[in-house]
């Protein structure tokens, strides 16, 4: 994705609680005041299929959900995603920003969840033929705190209902890949004032947008 008549892929992660909503409608409008296409999607979902996928990923249910099950519906979102959405925008010279993407499944399936991540690497490879995202914003702020702000907000989806323990094996996640990968993830402290946050966004993204 380095050449120039390419759009740019760039995602935001984090917990629960980590003000992804805010400083992703920062982003759009910072990009768009430098005269950037944007397209601004989300994981699971992004397509009319893949948020049918969602909503079964995130509904609450009595039935127990198999990890295979879950990391496979993930995948298949995602490649809808992808063929549907993604690579068209980044083809036409669109940069894409996604609220999540592959990163999540590592962190939240394999951090959180204990899959094997050789079984989400090999879907990766798959489904995504050689795509990944030029940036990632890792929001990283302590897990008790991104919660506590999240309970604020409605009621809590399948994920949202996990223990304190397994949202610290996904934070624990996150920062091992951005320890991992230095060269692709700016990790911003998300627990300083939004201003202070939001000039750290810009920083990270600065290099894309004056090369």
């Amino acid at each position: 994705m380095n050449n120039k008549t390419l759009g740019r892929f760039i995602t935001v992660e984090g917990t629960e609680g980590v003000g992804k909503s805010t400083n992703i409608d920062y982003l759009c409008k910072l990009l768009k005041e430098h005269g950037v296409e944007v397209v601004l999607t989300r994981e699971p979902g992004g397509t009319p299929l893949a948020e049918e996928l969602r909503e079964l990923l995130l509904t609450p249910r009595e039935e127990k959900v198999s990890q295979d099950t879950e990391l496979l519906l993930m995948f298949a979102a995602r490649a809808q995603h992808i063929e549907n959405v993604i690579r068209p925008a980044i083809e036409r010279g669109a940069w894409v920003i996604s609220d999540r993407f592959t990163d999540a499944t590592f962190a939240y399936q394999g951090g959180g969840r204990g899959v094997e991540l050789e079984n989400i690497q090999l879907l990766e490879k798959l489904v995504q033929h050689g795509l990944h995202p030029d940036l990632t914003l890792l929001l990283d702020l302590p897990v008790e705190i991104g919660l506590k702000r999240a309970s604020a907000r409605s009621a809590p989806d399948r994920f949202e209902q996990e223990k304190l323990n397994f949202f610290e094996k996904v934070r624990a996640a996150y920062l091992m890949r951005a320890d991992n990968e230095p060269e692709r993830f700016a990790v911003i402290d998300a627990s300083r004032d939004l201003e202070s946050v939001q000039v750290q966004i810009l920083t990270a993204v600065k290099k894309y947008l004056d090369s």
